[in-house]
């Protein structure tokens, strides 16, 4: 950027170089769960887990998109890195800045036109073995997980006058959390060859404005993993819908008749498949934003896997169909 030396006013005739800017610097706060009165920070087990609470915090992104709001009827859109840069500010108009990391693989910006509408949701995901949740949550749209997601809102930028470049402090914060899911078997983990699951309630979108989730709900799709005690998964999750509300910084809502429900589908060495819904209310009232899920007492029956004449379980075996579903008016920038 050039500057034109001044003693003490500008001639127009000999500086045309009237450049405004704010020095954006971009603070990045990590975090996978909010504690609502869990402290897993405090307790966390690493040998209960396998792992530790801090390899469960994300990374800083790579790329940030700006959107400025002012007085035309859509927003100006430009990119920086990850630790902010100068961005020129032309006239006297007030202006709103709107940051979010733009490395996603699922999420989809949309409704950026005026504020405070511009949310964030994910793509679509389609299972048709998920009988009992599609009977629970008939009108819940079935989703991946959203990728890592951070973003900030400057109601009002400084004022910057002619030749000066005023600095910023942006607090890049979460809008998407971590849950643990563990799937405890009492009997039978032997007779597992694959195992996936479902999380139905959770909220579809978050807005990025202010970190409210929406009121829509949707279902998490998603992989697990086996464990000497069952079936595990890391889910990320925008959290519960309509959240923070009134007992934000309090307590969770409680007894709204929301209710949270949790899937199993295992594919036994037979071939044959089995499904499981466990209702996790309690849990995510007490979790809105990432936490631990556990169920316990999963059985599978001896005579459940029986006529084992060694089928060969693969992936591809799951049959699963995968369709990119973006909301309506939707748009990736």
């Amino acid at each position: 950027m050039i500057l034109c030396s001044v003693a003490s006013s500008c001639r127009k005739d000999l500086c045309y170089n009237h450049f405004r800017a704010a020095s954006v610097s971009l603070d990045w706060e990590y975090a996978w769960e909010r504690d609502y009165g869990m402290h897993y920070a405090d307790i966390w087990d690493e040998d209960l887990h396998g792992f530790s609470y801090n390899s469960l915090l994300p990374g800083r992104p790579e790329g940030v998109t700006l959107l400025v709001y002012g007085d035309e009827d859509s927003p100006s859109v430009s990119f920086m890195g990850a630790e902010g840069a100068d961005v020129s500010m032309y006239g006297d108009e007030s202006r709103s800045f709107l940051f979010y990391n733009n490395d996603t693989e699922y999420i989809v910006i949309s409704d950026v036109g005026k504020l405070p509408s511009a949310r964030a949701s994910t793509t679509g995901r389609s299972r048709s073995s998920l009988t009992k949740i599609t009977e629970l949550h008939p009108d819940e749209r079935t989703i991946n997980p959203p990728d890592v997601l951070f973003a900030s809102f400057v109601e009002e930028a400084p004022e910057v006058g002619v030749h000066q470049l005023k600095p910023l402090r942006v607090n890049m914060q979460p809008l998407v959390y971590t849950y643990i899911i563990r799937y405890e078997f009492e009997h039978g983990k032997e007779h597992v060859a694959l195992a996936r699951g479902a999380l139905a309630g959770m909220a579809e979108s978050v807005y990025l404005r202010d970190g409210v989730t929406s009121e829509e709900s949707a279902t998490l799709l998603y992989d697990c993993v086996m464990t000497d005690y069952g079936a595990m998964a890391k889910v990320r999750s925008f959290g519960i819908p309509g959240f923070p509300d009134e007992y934000y910084g309090r307590a969770p809502r409680t007894g709204n008749g929301h209710i949270y429900t949790l899937n199993l589908e295992v594919r036994l060495t037979n071939g044959n498949i089995k499904e499981l819904t466990f209702d996790v209310t309690p849990q995510l009232e007490r979790q809105p934003r990432g936490g631990v899920i556990t169920v316990r007492g999963i059985r599978v029956e001896d005579s459940e896997n029986q006529s084992d004449s060694g089928f060969d379980v693969t992936v591809e075996d799951w049959g699963e169909h995968e369709d990119i579903d973006l909301p309506v008016g939707s748009q990736q920038l």
